[in-house]
């Protein structure tokens, strides 16, 4: 029962965070795409910015390792990140609105409040997810995986029809007021799910400490690592990127509003947290981690031929239930990839390898973002067809997808911890040059 309970508020924290990505990935960016008419590829580039810090995480992930402050090496680095997370959110509707009225003054803002967002889902994410390799065994990563994120999406399904509905009718005042609640409603969360969560007076052994060099070469000399570090920004950046463009697109093919095109995030969380829900209860019990990926990789690329196809023959009737199997997709790679990325580290340096899994899957949602965005317009342009675009888009990341199974095929965890157990020479000589 307590842990139970304690997976719980860690997956509040989990959920706080997702909050501002719902605010601002599927509510923001439609208005900024469709009805302010600002390029895609000037919203892809404000959303990647914060994934140009990604490779910050490693350094946080290992200096979390070993610099605990005030007796806690995660409680800390996860407060403030997650509270510069939800100050940057509350502040980006003032930049849209001011690139909405004059291009340039708003698009530096711009820059300023989505750096201060990325700054602190940099610093968060890799600090609650090492929390949860400190708190739970190997055995027991999967369901609380699963548990994490089924909470994270009920909470990406709530607030999506909470802030769809809040914005119709839509006003610049109103857009303001929703996304400072949703501000509001995180900080309370993160008081819910962090006070008394992490156990104090942790100590750090001297054999722990390693500097960036050696830190960042654990990981590149380690081929299994490479190989997931790669597959990780395949398989992230085709199923994260185009949440970019999903709103845009119901508006542009079906002609929503801001309240019908923010239900298909809804729809899509309800998928996905329902295949959770059927993979931490039942498939995880015969089907293993890579088997799972297999399968979620496989769902999530027909569901983007559907929707492409349900663009092409302007049917509704196609476009929902890809985007249900997309969400099915989704829930199966989420829990079962996070729960390898958590395999794929080792005691002594979970925050370094975590840090460097979070890396790959920001790098994934920036690279995943910015290629969606820019290949939306280029292709319009080229193409004079706004809705091919967005089709185009979307059978490019089913393709990408495909790829990203065979790198999957050659994965290996047990190679992998091989690997860090009998060092390659390049590791033995970067220590004993530190030194």
């Amino acid at each position: 029962m307590l842990s139970f309970v304690r997976n719980m508020r860690l997956g509040l924290l989990h959920a706080s965070l997702a909050l501002t990505f719902v605010a601002i990935n599927s509510v923001l960016n439609r208005i900024m795409i469709n009805d302010m008419g600002i390029p895609a590829t000037v919203v892809a580039l404000m959303v990647i910015l914060p994934y140009l810090l990604s490779p910050t995480q490693i350094w946080i992930g290992q200096y979390s390792d070993t610099h605990p402050l005030w007796g806690y090496r995660r409680t800390p680095y996860i407060a403030l990140g997650i509270t510069l997370n939800m100050v940057g959110m509350m502040l980006t509707p003032y930049a849209a609105l001011l690139m909405n009225r004059n291009f340039w003054p708003g698009f530096g803002l711009g820059l300023v409040v989505f750096l201060i967002w990325g700054m602190g889902y940099n610093l968060s994410v890799v600090a609650y997810l090492s929390l949860a390799s400190d708190l739970f065994g190997e055995k027991q990563r999967s369901r609380v995986i699963a548990l994490m994120w089924v909470m994270m999406f009920i909470g990406i399904i709530t607030s999506a029809r909470l802030l769809g509905s809040s914005l119709e009718p839509y006003s610049d005042a109103q857009l303001i007021r929703s996304f400072r609640t949703v501000g509001l409603v995180g900080m309370g969360l993160i008081v819910l799910g962090l006070v008394g969560l992490e156990p104090r007076n942790q100590t750090v052994r001297l054999k722990e400490r390693y500097s960036q060099r050696v830190a960042v070469q654990a990981v590149i000399n380690n081929p299994q690592a490479r190989r997931f570090f790669l597959y990780l920004i395949l398989l992230l950046a085709a199923i994260l990127g185009q949440d970019l463009l999903l709103e845009p697109f119901g508006a542009r093919a079906f002609g929503m509003n801001i309240e019908q095109s923010t239900m298909l995030t809804a729809l899509w969380g309800s998928a996905t947290l329902f295949s959770l829900l059927l993979y931490g209860l039942a498939l995880s019990r015969w089907m293993s981690k890579k088997s799972g990926a297999f399968l979620g990789a496989a769902l999530a690329a027909l569901g983007m031929m559907l929707i492409a196809v349900s663009g092409m023959v302007q049917a509704q009737v196609i476009f929902f239930p890809g985007i249900v199997m997309l969400g099915l997709g989704t829930g199966i790679a989420t829990t079962t990839n996070l729960a390898l990325m958590l395999d794929m580290t080792t005691p002594e340096r979970a925050g370094l390898f975590i840090g460097a899994w979070g890396v790959a899957d920001a790098l994934a949602r920036g690279t995943g973002s910015m290629l969606n965005g820019v290949g939306r317009d280029v292709i319009t342009f080229v193409s004079d067809n706004p809705l091919g675009g967005y089709i185009s888009v979307y059978l490019i990341n089913a393709l990408i997808l495909c790829c990203s199974l065979l790198l999957l095929r050659g994965i290996d965890v047990k190679a992998f911890r091989a690997e860090q157990e009998h060092p390659d020479l390049v590791q033995v000589l970067a220590v004993a040059g530190d030194m």
